[in-house]
C-alpha cells in the first residue's frame, strides 16, 4: 500500500538535533490547540533538526487520514501495529525489518487455533499485521493463556486491563524504535519517547529519554516512576510533550523551538463566500476597469448575494486576470454594490492567466472534470499542473484567513477549490468551514483514479460540513472516505419522500447526516440547487418574452415543440439525443413534420480545446439529419451554437410541449427545473424526459426518466413524451411544478447555512423557531 505525501510537506535531511518517537492517541492526538499548533510547528519543514517517528498500536490504514491531515506534523518514519510493522513517511518499509518480524510470526491463523479454547477473548475487528488483538475479559488472561501464547514463540501484551496483543517473540514499540535507530542512523542519545499507556511501557524499558503526558494509565506511571531519564508531565498530550521535550534539553523551556508563523488577524466578514467567480462583471471601457453586475439574472450568483442584503458583514474572496500576481495599484478589496448590500467586499485574488488557463481550464476542466461525471478515459493527470492548483487554493485560503471575523462561516464552493479547506484550517482553526458540490460526486472507485485522492479527502475531511445535491452523492462521498480511512457514521435519515428511492439509477434509501473520520467530525447533507421561480415568472409575464414565445410557435405551426439546451460537453450527451432523434423520425415516421427539435448548444469557454472536435461531430449530426428528413415547410433540427439572453431562453421554455434533457451525467440540470418554472408561469403542461442520471431526476417526481446508453430506451422516451394524453401531462406538470416553487434557489441556500448552523453551533445558540 502507497500513499501520496502532501506537496507542502517537504523532506527533511538527517542528521537531527532530536527525535521524537511518540504515541498518537492521547498522547500526539491530545492536548490543546495552542500546544498542538506549536508541536505541528516545530515538526514542519522550516525545522531541519527535527525528526519525527509515529508509534501506534494501530495499523497503516487507519494511519492514512493523519497524513493528509494539515494540522497534524507529518511523520518521517511510522512504527505500527504495536511495533510489528515499520516504515518510511511513504509507507515503504525500513530496511529488513518488517521481513525480520515477519519470519518470527507464525502466522494469525495458527495464533486463533491456539487460543480458540480460552473464554473471554474477542478478536478486535481492525485492520492489522503481523499481530492478533483481542478485547479481554477480567480474568483472562491466565497462566495457562500465557503459555498457550509462549508455545507459539510468540509474546502477550496487555493494556488498559482489556486490549491484549500477541505479537512475534521480541517485538514490541521500545524494540522497533531501536531497531529503527539502528537502521536508518539514529542517535539514541537524541530520542525522546512519549506516551501515555502501558502499550508504551516498553518504549521506556529501552533506556531512551521520555515523557509520559499529563492524563496517563496510572500503572504506567507507577511503572517508570523511579527512572530517572523519564520525565511524568503534568500537561495533557502536546502540552505534555513540550514539557517533556524542555525538561530533557530538546527545547529551552522559556522559548519556542522555531518561530511559528504569525496567526492570520481575524477580519470582519462573518459570513466569507468562497468562489471562483466575482459577483460582477468586469470590463475595461477606454482603459478603465468597470464593475457591472452578471449579465445572467439567474444562476447562483444572484442567490448567493442575498444573504448580505440584510447589513451582514461579508466577503466575498474570488480571483480576477492580472499581468501578474502582484499588480501595481492593486485593490485587494472592493465594494460590490454599496446601495444593495454595504457591508459586502469582493476580496480579489490576483491571477495571471496562465494561472487560469492551467489551474482552471486545463487541471480542472482536464483531470477532475472527467472523473467527477465517470469519464476517466478523458482525464489527463499532470503533476505540475496539480501543484500549481495547490498553489491557487493556498492563494485562496490565505486571503480567507484575513477575511473572516472569529468563528465566522465560510462557505467553499466546487471542486475547483478542494484543497482550501486543508490550508485554511491551520490558519484560522476557529473558523466554521462549509463545503458545497455544484458537480456530482463519483462513485468511489472512479474517485480513487485521481492521483492525489487522498489529499482531496484529507482536505474536505477538515470542513465542518460539506453538502452535495443529492444523497447518491453524499454515498459516494461517504464510501470514498471509506477507502481512505475507518469511517464511523454518526447518523442517517431516509431519503422519501423528498427523493426517489427505487426505480432510479441515482436513488438510495437513505442518507448519511454525518461521520467521525481521521479524529474528526463532518457534517454531511443533500442539497439540491433550486431555480429562482420567481424571476421566471416575472418574465414569462413580460410583454417581449411572449411575444418571443408566440414567435417561436408560429414558427412551429402544428408541430411540437421539443427544447434542449446544454452546454457543449461531452457529458451533455447531445450527440447521442441527436442520434435517438434520428432513430425516431426513422421508427416513427409518422412524426415527421410533426415535431421540430429546438437545439440550443452554448459553447463552451474560450480555450477549451477539448470540446472541438465535439462541436464538429455535432455540425454533421445535425446537417445529416437536416440533410435526410427536411422537407419544403418543415426542418427537424433548429440548432443554435451560441449563448441565448436568459429571457429567449425563458421563451423558448413556454413555447415548447416538451423539454429533452438527457445528459448522460450531470450534477443536477437547472435547465430541467427551469422549464417546470416556465409551464407553471405560463399555465401551460408539458412533458419533461429526463436522464435517469441527472441528479434532478430523483427529486422531479412526475420527469419521464430515460437511459442515455440505451438508445432504444431514448427514443421510446420521446414517442411516449410525443404521444401522451393531456390529463397526465397535467398531472405530471403539476407535481413539478410544486416541488420546483418548494425548494426554489433561495431556500436552497437557507436551508444549506441551517444544516451548517445545526452541524455547528451548540443548541442552545440555534435560531428558535418562529
Amino acid at each position: 500500500m502507497t500513499a501520496a505525501v502532501p506537496p507542502h510537506r517537504a523532506t527533511r535531511p538527517q542528521p537531527h538535533k532530536f527525535v521524537l518517537a511518540t504515541d498518537l492517541d492521547g498522547t500526539l492526538l491530545a492536548g490543546s490547540l495552542a500546544a498542538r499548533r506549536r508541536v505541528r510547528s516545530l515538526f514542519s519543514a522550516a525545522n531541519e533538526g527535527a525528526c519525527l517517528v509515529f508509534v501506534t498500536g494501530r495499523a497503516i490504514e487507519s494511519i492514512l487520514p493523519l497524513l493528509s491531515d494539515p494540522t497534524i506534523p507529518a511523520p518521517d518514519y511510522i512504527i505500527a501495529d504495536v511495533g510489528a510493522t515499520i516504515v518510511d513517511r511513504e509507507l515503504r518499509p525500513v530496511g529488513s525489518l518488517q521481513q525480520e518480524i515477519a519470519a518470527r510470526w507464525p502466522g494469525s491463523q495458527a495464533v486463533l487455533r491456539a487460543l480458540a479454547g480460552f473464554p473471554g477473548l474477542t478478536r478486535q475487528s481492525v485492520p492489522q499485521e503481523r499481530r492478533c488483538s483481542f478485547l479481554a475479559g477480567e480474568g483472562a488472561v491466565t497462566p495457562a493463556l500465557r503459555t498457550a501464547v509462549d508455545a507459539l514463540g510468540c509474546d502477550l501484551l496487555l493494556s488498559a486491563g482489556c486490549y491484549l496483543d500477541v505479537l512475534p517473540r521480541g517485538v514490541g514499540k521500545g524494540a522497533a524504535v531501536l531497531a529503527l535507530a539502528q537502521a536508518v542512523g539514529l542517535d539514541p542519545a537524541s530520542i525522546v519517547v512519549a506516551g501515555d499507556t502501558l502499550n508504551d511501557l516498553s518504549m521506556f524499558e529501552t533506556g531512551l529519554h521520555g515523557v509520559v503526558v499529563g492524563g496517563a494509565e496510572p500503572a504506567l506511571v507507577e511503572s517508570v516512576r523511579k527512572r530517572p531519564l523519564v520525565h511524568i508531565a503534568a500537561g495533557p498530550g502536546c502540552d505534555g510533550i513540550l514539557e517533556g521535550l524542555a525538561q530533557h534539553g530538546a527545547l529551552r523551556p522559556d522559548a519556542t523551538p522555531i518561530k511559528p508563523r504569525a496567526a492570520a488577524t481575524p477580519g470582519q466578514a462573518d459570513l466569507v463566500m468562497v468562489y471562483h467567480r466575482l459577483p460582477y462583471d468586469e470590463v475595461v471601457e477606454e482603459g478603465v476597469l468597470q464593475r457591472r453586475r452578471p449579465r445572467s439574472p439567474n444562476g447562483i450568483i444572484p442567490t448567493l448575494l442575498r444573504f448580505f442584503a440584510d447589513d451582514r458583514p461579508g466577503s466575498w474572496v474570488a480571483w480576477t486576470e492580472q499581468p501578474s500576481r502582484t499588480p501595481d495599484d492593486f485593490e485587494a478589496r472592493v465594494a460590490v454594490d454599496p446601495e444593495r448590500y454595504p457591508q459586502l467586499q469582493a476580496a480579489r485574488i490576483a491571477l495571471t492567466r496562465e494561472d487560469i488557463d492551467i489551474f482552471y481550464k486545463k487541471f480542472s476542466k482536464e483531470a477532475f472534470w472527467p472523473i467527477i461525471f465517470s469519464f476517466p478515459d478523458k482525464a489527463v493527470f499532470r503533476q505540475d499542473h496539480w501543484e500549481r492548483y495547490l498553489e491557487v487554493n493556498r492563494l485562496f485560503a490565505q486571503q480567507v484567513a484575513r477575511e473572516a471575523a472569529e468563528g465566522a462561516v465560510v462557505w467553499v464552493h466546487d471542486y475547483n477549490l478542494w484543497m482550501v479547506p486543508a490550508f485554511l484550517r491551520p490558519l484560522r482553526p476557529d473558523l466554521r468551514i462549509a463545503f458545497f458540490h455544484h458537480t456530482a460526486f463519483p462513485s468511489s472507485d472512479v474517485f480513487n483514479i485521481v492521483p492525489w485522492r487522498r489529499d482531496i479527502v484529507g482536505s474536505l475531511l477538515q470542513c465542518d460540513y460539506v453538502g452535495f445535491h443529492i444523497p447518491r452523492y453524499v454515498e459516494n462521498f461517504v464510501d470514498a472516505v471509506r477507502s481512505f480511512a475507518p469511517v464511523e457514521v454518526l447518523g442517517s435519515a431516509p431519503c422519501a419522500p423528498r427523493f426517489l428511492t427505487y426505480g432510479c439509477a441515482l436513488g438510495v434509501d437513505t442518507v448519511t447526516t454525518a461521520i467521525e473520520a481521521g479524529g474528526r467530525r463532518v457534517g454531511l447533507g443533500a442539497h439540491p440547487v433550486g431555480t429562482d421561480v420567481a424571476l421566471i415568472e416575472k418574465l414569462v409575464s413580460n410583454e417581449a418574452v411572449q411575444v418571443q414565445a408566440a414567435d417561436l410557435r408560429d414558427y412551429l405551426g402544428e408541430a411540437t415543440g421539443i427544447v434542449s439546451i446544454e452546454r457543449l460537453d461531452y457529458v451533455k450527451g447531445t450527440l447521442e439525443k441527436l442520434q435517438a432523434f434520428e432513430r425516431l423520425l426513422e421508427r416513427h415516421p409518422e412524426h415527421i413534420g410533426k415535431a421540430t427539435l429546438l437545439n440550443i448548444v452554448t459553447p463552451a469557454a474560450p480555450g477549451m480545446e477539448i470540446y472541438e472536435s465535439l462541436r464538429v461531430e455535432v455540425d454533421r449530426a445535425v446537417g445529416r439529419i437536416n440533410g435526410r428528413f427536411s422537407t419544403l415547410d418543415w426542418v427537424p433540427v433548429r440548432y443554435f451554437y451560441r449563448s441565448l439572453p436568459f429571457e429567449e431562453v425563458v421563451a423558448h421554455y413556454a413555447a415548447c410541449d416538451i423539454a429533452w434533457i438527457t445528459p448522460l451525467r450531470d450534477g443536477l440540470n437547472l435547465v430541467a427545473k427551469e422549464f417546470v418554472a416556465a409551464k407553471r408561469a405560463s399555465s401551460t403542461n408539458g412533458v419533461l424526459i429526463l436522464s435517469e442520471f441527472a441528479g434532478a431526476a430523483v427529486e422531479l417526481h412526475g420527469a419521464l426518466l430515460t437511459n442515455p446508453y440505451d438508445a432504444n430506451a431514448m427514443t421510446a422516451a420521446l414517442h411516449q413524451a410525443l404521444t401522451m394524453g393531456e390529463d397526465e401531462r397535467a398531472y405530471r406538470t403539476a407535481r413539478m411544478a410544486m416541488i420546483a416553487a418548494e425548494h426554489d434557489v433561495a431556500r436552497w441556500g437557507a436551508d444549506f447555512l441551517e444544516a451548517v448552523d445545526a452541524a455547528t453551533l451548540p443548541p442552545a445558540a440555534l435560531p428558535k423557531a418562529a
